[in-house]
């Protein structure tokens, strides 16, 4: 596992949540969603298992709607309890970003 894998797997499920947030999407979407934004080393591999624990801990619910092509789709919500872990991983987040990136960003310009 790379160290880029490893920094990422701390902060996916606040990614994910933070996609989802926006707007339902079901997970090709979610896939390319997350590759637009840079995460192109997230595989839709990682992103089912990731779904399903999010759903199996009422992060997020999933509901099957047509598609416009083919078969019917799984879109995924957040839940309110989903909405609460997304808050708390964006402050989270914030906390510990600002130190690390003055450590490690830091140290070039000092």
């Amino acid at each position: 596992m790379t160290i880029r894998s490893q920094l990422l797997k701390g902060i996916l499920d606040g990614c994910v949540l933070a996609v989802i947030e926006k707007e339902p999407v079901y997970g090709y979407e979610l896939s390319q969603k997350l590759l637009k934004i840079g995460l192109a080393d997230v595989s839709e591999g990682t992103i089912y298992p990731i779904l399903l624990r999010l759903q199996k801990n009422k992060l997020i619910r999933g509901e099957m709607r047509p598609s416009e092509s083919g078969p019917n789709r799984k879109y995924y919500f957040l839940t309110d309890a989903g909405q609460e872990a997304l808050e708390r991983i964006t402050e989270e987040w914030q906390e510990i970003s600002k130190p690390v990136n003055e450590l490690l960003v830091g140290r070039r310009e000092g």
